[in-house]
């Protein structure tokens, strides 16, 4: 399981993504990232808005709830998911992920 850390605004973890995949998905885990493959490109932010609704839609919370705090020009990221807490977000991952 990929490390997810509590922070007074919400919980972070480490992605890793590779735009521009066949599909929008969840992959695996690099290292202590989860390793997330993205349909869009990295063209004027879209693969940040594609990553924004994804995690939106799996941790059920609004689009503005998710946030990247580093690395919105890079392939390695820090997500901040916001009034939700690193056991609820590790639940989510485990129920429908293998990761």
């Amino acid at each position: 399981m990929i490390a997810i850390n509590d922070h007074p605004l919400g919980a972070t973890f480490q992605v890793r993504v590779q735009p521009r995949s066949a599909r929008t998905a969840i992959t695996g885990t690099v290292g202590e990232a989860l390793k997330l493959s993205l349909l869009a490109p990295p063209l004027d932010g879209r693969a940040n808005v594609a990553l924004g609704e994804f995690f939106a839609e799996v941790f059920s919370v609004p689009r503005s709830a998710v946030q990247v705090v580093t690395g919105e020009r890079s392939r390695n990221k820090v997500i901040r998911i916001a009034g939700r807490t690193a056991a609820e977000l590790q639940q989510v991952l485990r129920k429908h992920f293998i990761v």
